[in-house]
């Protein structure tokens, strides 16, 4: 089994929270802070409103930079990783739910650490079954004002305020990516990563396009808009491998 070696759990943050609680409220702190993430929540709004003078900006920029610092701190793991995105909005009862879990059971069974984006839907079926396998189930999230609560099953957790960190996460540490049906956010992530390899900023690692109904009418605006126009090339275009079949799908991964 893959182990991590990282600092902060959320069982850690929980038992934080409730010594604070339980003082006497003359001894409580004025501000308590567990990590570094209280130092930038509702930053990125802010930093992404326009032009400002070049103190904010610097200060920004270096919330930015502890974000990243506070990130690389936390993956310091062993053994590979695939990154599982999907929506939050599919129900245990979804197909796509147990596409999700199974898919993340049959990783942790061969040996891979799973994350997600760290909350409900698809990302929770994954982590479900990376720990139903026996492996290690990471997620990062993010700070949201819905949905994007944290999962019950995530063996480590990490919260971001900004996206591009957190995406930046996402992709950093794995070796294969898996895209199931989701929304705007996760075909951003997807189209992200495709571009990263595309533009060679990356190593051609294995995308899987789960849920081939879902992907039938966007795969082919890919060939038939962006490949008949020559915006990208037949060889860009099957970069992207479309199954629903999880021993296809981990067939290509290894």
């Amino acid at each position: 089994m893959v182990r991590a070696r990282v600092s902060v759990t959320r069982r850690d943050i929980a038992n934080a929270k409730e010594k604070v609680n339980s003082m006497p409220s003359g001894q409580k702190p004025r501000k308590y802070s567990i990590s570094l993430l209280e130092q930038v929540k509702g930053v990125e709004k802010h930093f992404l409103a326009g032009k400002r003078d070049r103190g904010a900006d610097l200060e920004s920029a270096t919330r930015v930079f502890l974000e990243f610092l506070r990130g690389f701190e936390w993956f310091d793991f062993e053994g590979p990783c695939v990154t599982v995105f999907g929506s939050a909005r599919f129900g245990e009862s979804h197909p796509y739910y147990t596409m999700a879990r199974e898919l993340g059971r049959r990783l942790a069974e061969g040996g891979y650490a799973v994350i997600t984006g760290g909350g409900p839907g698809i990302m929770e079926a994954a982590n479900r079954g990376a720990r139903e396998g026996g492996g290690l189930s990471l997620g990062c999230n993010i700070e949201l004002p819905v949905e994007q609560v944290p999962n019950s099953y995530m063996d480590r957790f990490i919260e971001f305020d900004h996206f591009f960190v957190r995406k930046v996460m996402l992709v950093k540490y794995s070796s294969a990516f898996v895209v199931l049906p989701g929304g705007y956010g996760t075909l951003d992530e997807m189209f992200e990563t495709l571009t990263l390899i595309q533009t060679g900023k990356i190593e051609r690692f294995p995308i899987v396009a789960m849920g081939s109904d879902f992907w039938r009418h966007i795969r082919g605006f890919i060939e038939k808009s962006m490949v008949g126009l020559g915006t990208i090339n037949a060889e860009e275009f099957d970069l992207l491998r479309v199954t629903d079949s999880i021993d296809e799908a981990l067939s290509f991964i290894q």
